[in-house]
């Protein structure tokens, strides 16, 4: 249940040694276990998205390559990440004129936008991911690995029996080449991520730590989208971030941190632009997620009361509650035109610990209570 750090919604695609450096200095000791460098390390386009595919070293941002980094980060006592969308290409990348390795329909490169798709049952291909992928993160020391996926191929590709058995043989080859990174990094953490769509299916979740649960990072509607994920994954999966801004009210701050809650904890955001009193409000929040970590990991969600009809404009309130061995962990969140919740005290009981302030509209009280 280690926190993470992803640099993305503080550098927005555009990280270096220099603000790695910055942030691992800025968060060094405080709880957080993973710093992870998103997207936009590698060389190319100007724009992080359509360079996807090569997977060179930004030698103007990152002089000497990752290693640097990497070491860096485990010298301020954290587990380095790193950022990799390796199935897909992007049209400024010499990846995407590959044609005789990507997914096709109809004879041709299948095309999406600005993307098309390498073709995982490919030997060729695998190799070449062997190299740019596996071989990046060994050598460089990386300990957590985040695979993102951000385009579709629709309906379906060449191979197999039909269109959708085509599909079906690619991701089939993708989730294996998912397996060969455990197998060549077996303490590597993966995260699965495919931003607002996810690929939260079974069998490849059971090969991933976890999954970041949906690009929703700074909306009201992160606690709702949070707590419906516990029906489909397991919250112990579920990576949900807080990310921070220096304008954040202490109430804006109680609420996204206790979204996290809900499952896996990642901050981002403008963290050395906080004051002190801010980082004190994160720090509680942090503390507490620790005490809470066992009853997410290992509990059941035997509540969860919702009133809200709107993800865009959301109403009312939501409640969850878990449990596990005698205690319960339990997560407020008030929306537009809310009404004072009571929290749900069993006679007997006794709180162990409290984080937040649901005294109005969105707004957020957490509780640990014991039974």
């Amino acid at each position: 249940m280690g926190i993470v750090f992803n640099e993305f919604c503080t550098t927005w695609g555009n990280p270096s040694f220099e603000n790695i450096q910055k942030i691992c200095d800025k968060i060094a000791g405080k709880g957080i276990r993973y710093l992870v460098i998103d997207c936009g390390w590698y060389g190319g386009a100007k724009n992080w998205y359509r360079n996807i595919g090569d997977w060179d070293v930004n030698e103007k941002t990152f002089p000497g390559g990752l290693k640097q980094a990497a070491d860096y980060i485990r010298s301020r006592g954290m587990i380095p990440g790193l950022w990799f969308e390796m199935e897909n290409t992007a049209d400024q990348s010499r990846s995407y004129q590959n044609t005789a390795h990507l997914v096709k329909k109809d004879g041709v490169p299948l095309t999406v936008g600005m993307r098309r798709f390498w073709d995982m049952e490919d030997p060729w291909v695998v190799d070449y991911l062997e190299h740019k992928v596996i071989r990046t993160l060994k050598e460089c020391g990386f300990g957590y690995v985040k695979i993102d996926y951000n385009e579709t191929m629709g309906m379906g590709c060449d191979g197999g029996d039909s269109q959708g058995d085509g599909l079906y043989r690619k991701m089939a080859a993708s989730r294996r080449f998912f397996e060969r990174i455990r197998q060549e990094i077996p303490d590597i953490v993966i995260e699965n991520c495919s931003s607002g769509g996810h690929r939260l299916e079974p069998s490849l979740m059971e090969l991933v730590s976890q999954a970041s649960f949906s690009d929703a990072h700074e909306i009201p509607a992160i606690p709702l989208i949070a707590a419906n994920l516990h029906a489909v994954i397991q919250p112990k999966q579920s990576q949900i971030w807080a990310v921070m801004r220096a304008d954040d009210s202490e109430e804006r701050i109680y609420y996204s941190i206790i979204s996290t809650f809900l499952g896996r904890m990642c901050l981002s955001g403008d963290i050395y632009d906080l004051s002190e009193s801010q980082w004190r409000l994160i720090q509680e929040g942090i503390a507490f997620y620790q005490k809470a970590a066992e009853i997410i990991k290992y509990g059941t969600t035997i509540e969860r009361t919702c009133s809200t009809k709107s993800y865009n404009h959301p109403q009312g309130e939501q409640l969850v509650i878990r449990e596990w061995n005698n205690r319960r962990l339990v997560i407020l969140h008030r929306f537009e035109h809310s009404k004072e919740i009571l929290l749900p005290l069993p006679p007997g009981a006794r709180i162990m610990a409290e984080y937040g302030r649901a005294d109005r509209d969105f707004s957020a009280k957490a509780w640990i209570y014991e039974i």
